[in-house]
């Protein structure tokens, strides 16, 4: 009498018995490690861009440093650090400390 395997009847007869299955199937674990993969990769990038903005905010607070250098040589110099930074022109105050505006 020739017999006919019927797909997941081994699986059924497992689950009648108590018998649990050890492993997940290959294909689920190609799938899991590369879900794993992809996301570890996502956080490996996530952290190379924080450290480049914590490296670029150093630099912006390095620099408004020296503009505030700048504005006390400009005080200095001019008696104020109101300078147009498009034409250089300086916009000096009035006695009674209105901006001096040119019509």
């Amino acid at each position: 009498m020739a017999t006919t395997k019927v797909k997941g009847t081994s699986k059924k007869i497992k689950e009648l018995k108590g018998i649990k299955p050890e492993k997940i199937t290959d294909e689920q674990l190609k799938e899991v490690q590369d879900l794993i993969n992809e996301i570890n990769k996502f956080q490996i990038e996530i952290g190379q861009m924080e450290t480049k903005k914590h490296l670029m905010l150093h630099q912006v607070s390095v620099k408004q440093e020296s503009v505030g250098a700048l504005r006390n040589v400009f005080e200095k110099e001019y008696g104020t650090a109101d300078i147009d930074i498009l034409t250089g022109e300086i916009n000096y105050t009035k006695e009674n400390g209105e901006v001096d505006k040119k019509d």
